[in-house]
C-alpha cells in the first residue's frame, strides 16, 4: 500500500500528462504546486467539524434535553461506523485489485497494454490514498461523538434504552414547534404539532407508557404468543 495519504509523488506522476489537458504554462504552474496541492489535499474537510455537530446536528430546538443529544449522538456515531466498515472492505478489495493490476503489469509485453494497465494501477493507487483519507475523517467525527456522548451523559437519564427518554424529549419538540406556529402555517403542520401535542400531554398524565408501569413487559413478553 502507498503511505497513508501521501500523494506527492502521484500529483508528480500525472504532472506530465496534463499537457494533453491543459497549456504548457498552466502545466508548469501546477508543477510548482504540488507541495501546496497535497498540503489542500490533506487538510480539506470532508466531514462535519465540531461547530457544525453541534450547531447543526445538536441544536437546541431539535433536540432539547441532554438525552434527545445523546441518543442523536449514537445514531450518528453509529452511521459513521457501518460506513468505515464498509469502506474497510472496499479498501481491501481495491488493494487486491491493485496487486492483480500489477502482477499483469509485470507479465505483459505489449507495451500500450502496459501503458493501459499502468494508468489503472496510478488510479487505483490515487483511489486508496482518498479511502485513507476518508477513514481518517470517518474516525474523527466517531471519536467527537464519543466526546459528546461523555459531555451530555450527567447521569439524569437512561443510556441502555432510547424509549425512556422520548416522551420527555419530544414534548419539549413539540412546544418549540408550537410556538413557532403562525397564521400562514399550513393547516396539515397545525394537525400534526398539536396534534401530536396533545397526545404527549395526554399520554404523560395517563401515565400508560409500559415503562413507566410497576411491572415492566420485557420484550420477550411483547413478542411471545398465548399457548
Amino acid at each position: 500500500m502507498t503511505e497513508k495519504r501521501n500523494i506527492h509523488a502521484l500529483i508528480e506522476k500525472e504532472a506530465p500528462s496534463l499537457n494533453n489537458l491543459l497549456d504548457p504554462n498552466d502545466v508548469k504552474e501546477f508543477k510548482a504546486m504540488t507541495s501546496e496541492l497535497r498540503d489542500t489535499w490533506t487538510k480539506k474537510q470532508v466531514f462535519r467539524t465540531e461547530t457544525e455537530m453541534r450547531m447543526s446536528v445538536l441544536q437546541d430546538m431539535k433536540y432539547p434535553t441532554k438525552a434527545a443529544k445523546y441518543w442523536q449522538c449514537v445514531r450518528e456515531q453509529n452511521v459513521f461506523l457501518e460506513n468505515l466498515m464498509s469502506l474497510s472492505f472496499e479498501c481491501r478489495r481495491n488493494e487486491v485489485k491493485l496487486k492483480r493490476l500489477e502482477q499483469k503489469l509485470e507479465k505483459e509485453e505489449d507495451p500500450i497494454k502496459k501503458e493501459l494497465y499502468q494508468i489503472d494501477i496510478d488510479e487505483k493507487r490515487y483511489g486508496l490514498a482518498n479511502m485513507q483519507l476518508i477513514a481518517r475523517d470517518r474516525m474523527r467525527e466517531i471519536k467527537l461523538w464519543s466526546a459528546l456522548k461523555k459531555e451530555f451523559d450527567d447521569g439524569s437519564f437512561d443510556t441502555k434504552d432510547v424509549n425512556t427518554h422520548q416522551l420527555e424529549s419530544y414534548h419539549h419538540i413539540m412546544k418549540n414547534k408550537a410556538e413557532t406556529l403562525t397564521s400562514g402555517s399550513s393547516q396539515p403542520e397545525v394537525f400534526n404539532v398539536l396534534g401530536q401535542l396533545k397526545t404527549i400531554e395526554r399520554v404523560k398524565k395517563s401515565g400508560e407508557m409500559i415503562y413507566n408501569k410497576k411491572e415492566q413487559i420485557s420484550h420477550d413478553d411483547l413478542g411471545s404468543k398465548p399457548e
